[in-house]
């Protein structure tokens, strides 16, 4: 008769190592914002300004700000973090945690975003940003297809004429802009 032995259970040290990261994982986002800060200051501090635009407030000062905020943010986070502090998980009424998340919606807008990106510049922004509008209600679950291409089609006209007549930020019109 053999007798089998159960295998034995983790020491405190091993779980200690093993969740350590898994407890400190807001770090990552510490570090993210912290490479984040870091680019956004090398951006501004390497920007070509012309000595016309130099004064108290130049085209560096909204980056300088914003990428010092994210570098004292990022210091504030991680040390909190390491302090023992921990975000509250997700407690929203129509979310279940305990379902995975919906990687094709995920999909379906990275693809619709990055058909935008590459189709605004040989089409224009009116038709882009229809298919824009038009792809992420599809994506989102309208399944209106007489409707919703109507109506990307006007809201990307009126973000279009907004933008480019009323507020004169110039968007690529494509071959439309002769048109409008």
């Amino acid at each position: 008769m053999t007798t089998h032995t159960p295998p034995t259970p983790p020491t405190a040290e091993t779980r200690t190592r093993r969740s350590w990261p898994r407890e400190h994982s807001e770090l990552g986002v510490s570090a993210a914002l912290l490479l984040l800060g870091v680019l956004v200051i090398t951006d501004a501090l390497t920007m070509a300004v012309d000595i016309g635009q130099r004064g108290p407030v130049g085209p560096r000062t909204v980056p300088l700000v914003v990428g010092s905020g994210l570098l004292v943010v990022a210091v504030l986070l991680a040390v909190d973090v390491l302090r023992g502090g921990r975000g509250e998980a997700e407690g929203g009424e129509d979310v279940d945690l305990s379902e995975p998340g919906d990687w094709r919606t995920v999909l379906l807008l990275t693809g619709v975003f990055l058909g935008f990106a590459v189709l605004i510049g040989p089409v224009g922004f009116p038709v882009a940003g229809a298919l824009l509008f038009w792809g992420a209600a599809y994506a989102l679950g309208s399944r209106r297809l007489h409707r919703d291409p109507l109506i990307a089609a006007a809201l990307s006209l009126v973000t279009y004429v907004v933008f480019d007549h009323l507020l004169g930020v110039p968007l690529p019109g494509g071959p439309l802009m002769g048109v409008l």
